[in-house]
């Protein structure tokens, strides 16, 4: 599977981060397949730099956003801000019923 995720970068203490496309199977740091923009959280206003046409061709081919990206995306208005995934949610069990 293809994702869209965030890859760290710059100095320690001091993040920015890249878009970009990757196998869901490589490190968060490692290989990836095309770079579509950067992001700064440290300025202010929050600096997102995205290339539109180049995000839209990977969703349309199948790529998935993770939920961090899937929220910068949406502030863009290029996807419909989605629930989080399935996945990462626990059912809360009850406690009181013993």
């Amino acid at each position: 599977m293809v994702k869209i995720r965030l890859r760290r970068m710059g100095a320690k203490k001091q993040p920015t981060y890249r878009f970009v496309v990757s196998d869901a199977r490589a490190p968060r740091d490692g290989r990836f397949i095309e770079i579509l923009g950067h992001y700064n959280p440290r300025t202010e206003p929050k600096t997102i730099v995205i290339d539109e046409e180049k995000v839209k061709a990977w969703l349309a081919k199948g790529a998935q956003p993770s939920d961090p990206v899937r929220r910068l995306l949406a502030a863009k208005g290029l996807v419909e801000r989605g629930p989080i995934s399935e996945i990462k949610r626990k059912p809360k069990s009850d406690k009181s019923a013993s």
